[in-house]
């Protein structure tokens, strides 16, 4: 299997750098689909990965909302993520997981391993417990060509209450990418990026700036485009330039193209199809507008 980093590049190359969010919000989902039931869910979740084929080349589902639903939510998770790799996307499992030995052995286990039962092509991981919780997903990452998605500055408002206090003389997540180099260069791939990607904030530029120089190899993974108020421009901040294009990473993009304004209001599939397709038209070109391709 080629390397995680090396699927992802090839991705962005061909559609661009959106990453589309599926994000069932509790309340949200159509009736159409069956509302906001397990049910319901997947019929939208599915919905979401046809809509997104031809149009992006990676999606984003966000485990949390599938697993207030219970086991009946987890089957809909698994559902959508086979049925988006075998459309030949590359899924992005957002359940920010963090724990110590075997515990996060297992977390790795369910996500990243060749036989994982919510098989994705990357994990994103909370590092804040340590190095020692991110060799797991690492080596399971190594073995069967995946990707660990570490958060380093991420776009809420309280990010700056921990990431931001300094540590010895700099600002915390820079002291973590910092001890995150050896495993950065794990994970590289033939394209010479690595599969170790970072999440930085949208609603952070400078920050993307500054973990770009530290991290030069390292894809990211930016959130807060969108929906929590930041441009192309400021996404693609930590991006580099190659040729006349900012290549990098993925911008994910979650409520603006799940939930336009026209969606809720869609009285078909139909309809409900031509709005999806709109916001992630819109959002694709918006961002490569922005990265010069």
């Amino acid at each position: 299997m080629n390397a995680f980093a090396d699927r992802l590049v090839a991705a962005t190359e061909e559609f661009g750098p959106l990453c589309v969010g599926i994000d069932p919000h509790a309340g949200r989902i159509p009736q159409l689909f069956g509302g906001d039931t397990p049910e319901g869910i997947e019929n939208w979740g599915l919905a979401m990965v046809e809509a997104v084929k031809g149009r992006a080349g990676v999606v984003k589902p966000q485990v949390a909302f599938f697993e207030r639903h219970g086991w009946q939510g987890m089957k809909a998770l698994a559902t959508i993520l086979e049925a988006a790799r075998d459309s030949g996307l590359v899924v992005l499992a957002d359940a920010k997981r963090g724990d110590i030995g075997s515990t996060a052995e297992g977390y790795a286990s369910a996500f990243l391993t060749a036989d994982a039962p919510f098989a994705c092509d990357a994990l994103t991981i909370n590092p804040y417990m340590g190095i020692d919780t991110i060799e797991p997903h690492v080596a399971a990452a190594e073995a069967s060509g995946k990707g660990v998605i570490v958060l380093a500055r991420t776009s809420n408002p309280g990010s700056a209450d921990f990431q931001s206090k300094s540590l010895e003389g700099a600002p915390l997540f820079e002291r973590v990418v910092e001890a995150l180099a050896p495993m950065i260069d794990r994970l590289k791939g033939e394209s010479g990026w690595s599969g170790l990607m970072l999440v930085t904030g949208a609603t952070g530029p400078d920050e993307a700036r500054r973990l770009r120089m530290l991290a030069p190899d390292a894809l990211f993974l930016v959130p807060g485009y969108g929906a929590q108020g930041a441009g192309a421009g400021e996404a693609l901040a930590g991006f580099r330039k190659s040729g006349n294009r900012l290549v990098g990473g993925v911008v994910s993009a979650s409520r603006s193209v799940n939930f336009p304004p026209g969606a809720s209001d869609a009285t078909t599939i139909e309809a409900w199809q031509t709005e999806i397709a709109a916001a992630i038209n819109g959002a694709q070109a918006d961002l490569l507008s922005a990265a010069g391709g």
